[in-house]
């Protein structure tokens, strides 16, 4: 009766024993956010270059936000920049202003940049950024800053981009 439990005590710590080995995976897979933010660093730099050379103070885009917030913060809305300031923000559904506190860290291209910035500098544990490839300025940008946290993730949409005078 005393060989099958001195087999068994035997088994688990045989066990136990390349515990630390199975653990490695963890090191291996930590690394590839690490890879990730150098590689949206780098994207970011690039376009922000390039809607640099643009050149372009004064535009207009549409930003669709779908996050777990109230519905008037969602969108989508008509963002109106002059002169690098914005001038409007109004629904798209209705043609009327909306609160811009809801919508203030989006309401130029330059703090899109920014947010793409802070995400990377915090350690977003998820970032994926689409860019116009002429323009260079965020068309989609989704961020999840920590994937045991749930319903801090931002999805943002900018579209119909357009330059005004």
């Amino acid at each position: 009766m005393r060989l099958p439990i001195i087999i068994s005590a035997a088994l688990l710590t045989s066990v136990s024993l390349n515990a630390p080995v199975m653990s490695q995976l963890p090191t291996q897979v930590a690394q590839s956010p690490a890879i990730a933010n150098n590689l949206n660093f780098d994207q970011l730099i690039i376009n922000r270059r390039l809607w640099n050379q643009q050149n372009i103070h004064s535009y207009r885009y549409t930003l669709s936000r779908s996050c777990f917030c109230v519905e008037e913060a969602r969108g989508p809305v008509v963002i109106e920049v002059r002169n690098g300031i914005t001038t409007s923000i109004t629904s798209v559904d209705t043609g009327m202003p909306v609160n811009r506190e809801y919508f203030q860290k989006y309401d130029t291209v330059l703090k899109l940049f920014l947010l793409i910035r802070d995400a990377i500098a915090r350690g977003a544990s998820n970032l994926s950024v689409q860019y116009d490839p002429i323009l260079g300025y965020p068309t989609q940008i989704n961020i999840d800053y920590d994937s045991l946290i749930a319903d801090e993730e931002e999805y943002l949409t900018i579209e119909n981009f357009e330059k005004i005078n």
